[in-house]
């Protein structure tokens, strides 16, 4: 297995410049949540460019728990349909790509290669409590950076909560120990389908400056 996770050399300037206003525009503001598609095809070409722009966001000692798998075929869609809400029927099986935004608990197997600085290992295998955490909010977090790598590489997403995780792992990642924790359609969105934009808080209402 190739190593790609060591960090580039530092020439990053020490003080990076803000993004500019088209770019923060389409990470942010001007982004909406995709129900429908153009039918625009997405390469797997693409899906290797996505993740090799979001493995780079940090994790927890560079634990990087979060696993993905890219449904592109009917064939595979059709695996996903019962574990699929009603309401994420339709849109789930009309996406390019669905990926099944995952997590390995046992990612601490991979520290000595991972974060070789320091003897991480036992922290988790000592701790399942800790373990579990670590692998969810960090898997969480990297599904994240997922979803504006793709922004950033001008996709839309529409992510989504509404399925059943026990038929999921149960159909595609208990071989593997993995764990499901959430899912994105992912491809081209028509700008038609897209519903108004929902309401959110301003900083006074959910910040505290101490």
């Amino acid at each position: 297995m190739p190593s790609d996770v060591t960090t580039p050399a530092e020439t990053v300037s020490p003080q990076p410049a803000a993004l500019n206003d088209a770019a923060l525009d389409q990470l942010f503001r001007s982004a909406r949540t995709q129900y429908a598609w153009t039918g625009a095809a997405v390469s797997d070409d693409e899906l290797r460019a996505i993740f090799d722009l979001m493995k780079w966001g940090p994790t927890s000692a560079n634990c990087s728990p979060a696993r993905f798998l890219f449904l592109r075929t009917q064939s595979a869609k059709e695996r996903l349909r019962p574990a699929l809400s009603a309401g994420n029927l339709q849109k789930t099986m009309l996406a390019p790509v669905t990926v099944i935004v995952a997590y390995d608990p046992k990612f601490y197997d991979y520290l000595p290669r991972l974060f070789p600085h320091t003897e991480a290992k036992p922290w988790f295998t000592s701790n399942p409590e800790l373990a579990e955490e670590t692998a969810f909010r960090n898997g969480t977090l990297q599904g994240g950076y997922f979803m504006l790598a793709a922004r950033a590489l001008g996709f839309g997403l529409g992510p989504m909560s509404g399925f059943d995780t026990a038929k999921v792992d149960a159909e595609f990642l208990s071989d593997r120990g993995w764990k499901s924790n959430f899912l994105v359609n992912l491809g081209h969105g028509d700008p038609a389908a897209e519903k108004p934009r929902g309401p959110r808080f301003w900083f006074d209402e959910t910040c505290l400056l101490l």
